[in-house]
């Protein structure tokens, strides 16, 4: 079984999630779809058949969470002795080599990216190109809009 790594809030971030979808979401799409069964035919209830899809996408969840909490490496980059490198966890500032503007990114785990906190997924083609460089290094990266340069300025281990 593969680790994953995940930092500390990432896990718990996913297990609030696993106790809202235990507590809060299995529970009303249950009564959903008893309401629903009550309501007879089921061939043409639409009602019961959107419950019993979105039961099936909350059980799925908790079984991928559940995994993922079972696989989880939790790395806490504020307890890893401070490298100059770019690692798991790390938040790096670069500079835009064509446009010349700032940008920064925290390399995070899967679950945990999110393209609108700058937080980007170790293996995606920025964090793959950050991983393991230092500051002052120049990165360049194949995006879909062409090649991209960047200079990293600065790592935060925070």
């Amino acid at each position: 079984m593969e680790k994953e790594p995940i930092t500390s809030e990432g896990l718990k971030k996913i297990k609030k999630e696993l106790e809202e979808l235990k507590n809060i979401k299995r529970p009303k799409i249950i009564e959903a779809i008893a309401e629903a069964r009550a309501h007879g035919d089921l061939k043409e209830n639409a009602e019961y058949h959107a419950a019993k899809e979105e039961q099936a996408k909350i059980e799925s969840r908790v079984i991928e969470i559940n995994d993922l909490i079972a696989r989880a490496n939790v790395i806490d980059v504020t307890k890893i002795e401070k490298k100059d490198n770019v690692i798991f966890g790390s938040t790096v500032y670069l500079m835009d080599l064509e446009s010349n503007t700032k940008k920064n990114y925290k390399i995070v785990g899967k679950d945990e990216a999110d393209a609108t906190k700058n937080y980007i997924y170790f293996r995606s083609p920025i964090g793959k190109a950050l991983i393991g460089k230092n500051k002052k290094d120049i990165i360049t990266v194949i995006t879909p809009s062409g090649e991209k340069n960047f200079e990293i300025i600065e790592i935060k281990y925070i």
